[in-house]
């Protein structure tokens, strides 16, 4: 539940900030000073926001917009599966990738065990721990105001048995704060996707290249690429459908197959390498915005839109050439302090002796 707390806002002369002491009224300009612990929570910010001056780096991020979008639910979703319109999804793996897909529209937000390499160096998606996708489910959770927000469960955290399964979608909901889980599998995970979905948690099927399972499928291949092997596809996607899944993600197979699936089924398909044929499309974030050094591999489905890599190593390296030549900070980026403040420290500095 958000707080009703509110700011409370100080005057104070800018030398006392300088000093970090409230010192005798005087000529000094003034600015308003909110106390830590003391704020308004960004969606109750009252028209129009001004902006903030930070004086440290330690403050939350500033304030959402005013009027932001309406809270994207199981509904929204479903109507836009019955309006034709392309549903978008997008992974995030900490507060500032959910804020950033938050706010550039994303209908949901995949927590995906993708994180395993992007966020924490790891080799592939079954290296990733329950408590690890908890605590990077519950960073994106709070940045996440509109988007509807869907988590992996881990490998070894839901194959065991439905029961297994239930206990793991709950910790993920209850202490990850997203609002459904995504699962791996097909005809053989209905048992468990009905399980969940009894417990009263929405579930997301993902069928095709099934990551946590390259092993078995001889690594990262496309499937679906045979009339046996699509037929075996389009089971999955039925079984799962029935289980209780209101939402499949395709991964990894023939736009053609991924589309005559999609038309078989009456709940929306998310498509990552399957084609335009689906419900929706979903990428992983730092693919899409280039945040990645040059000659990493990329699957042939990622479209690079942005440089985020490029743009932000061109801002360090500038930042360390000003550094070093100390351009940086200039007095525009430095607190002012009053003369004859100044000239008074001097005098009591000038007769404290070097240690």
């Amino acid at each position: 539940m958000a707080s009703s707390r509110t700011a409370i806002q100080l005057t104070l002369p800018l030398r006392s900030l300088a000093r970090g002491v409230v010192a005798r009224p005087g000529p000094s300009p003034v600015v308003p000073l909110v106390l830590p612990g003391s704020y308004t929570p960004a969606r109750h910010v009252p028209p129009p926001c001004t902006p903030q001056v930070r004086y440290s780096s330690h403050s939350p991020l500033g304030a959402a917009p005013v009027n932001p979008r309406k809270k994207v639910t199981m509904q929204t979703l479903r109507s836009l599966y019955k309006k034709g319109e392309p549903i978008t999804m997008l992974t995030a793996h900490d507060f500032p990738s959910g804020h950033v897909a938050d706010a550039a529209g994303m209908e949901m937000i995949l927590v995906g065990d993708s994180l395993a390499m992007v966020a924490l160096g790891m080799e592939d998606t079954s290296e990733v721990l329950m408590d690890e996708m908890l605590l990077h489910c519950r960073s994106v959770a709070r940045a996440a105001k509109s988007a509807f927000t869907v988590a992996d469960l881990p490998m070894g955290s839901y194959e065991v048995s439905p029961e297994q399964a239930v206990q793991s979608a709950i910790r993920i909901v209850k202490e990850g704060r997203v609002q459904s889980v995504k699962l791996e599998g097909g005809e053989e995970m209905a048992p468990t996707i009905k399980r969940i979905v009894q417990a009263g948690i929405p579930v997301v099927g993902h069928i095709g290249l099934t990551p946590q399972r390259q092993n078995a499928l001889g690594g990262f291949r496309v499937q679906g690429k045979s009339t046996a092997g699509a037929l075996r596809l389009l089971k999955d996607a039925l079984a799962v459908q029935e289980a209780g899944a209101f939402m499949v993600v395709v991964e990894a197979v023939p736009a053609e197959i991924a589309a005559i699936i999609t038309k078989k089924l009456s709940v929306p398909t998310i498509g990552i390498g399957a084609g335009n044929g689906c419900s929706g499309q979903v990428l992983v974030q730092i693919d899409m915005t280039g945040n990645y050094p040059p000659g990493r591999f990329l699957p042939k489905f990622v479209k690079r839109y942005a440089d985020v890599w490029g743009e932000t190593i061109k801002g360090i390296e500038q930042y360390r050439e000003e550094v070093k030549s100390r351009a940086y900070p200039s007095q525009e980026y430095t607190y002012p302090i009053a003369k004859e403040e100044l000239a008074e420290f001097e005098k009591a500095a000038d007769v404290i002796k070097r240690s």
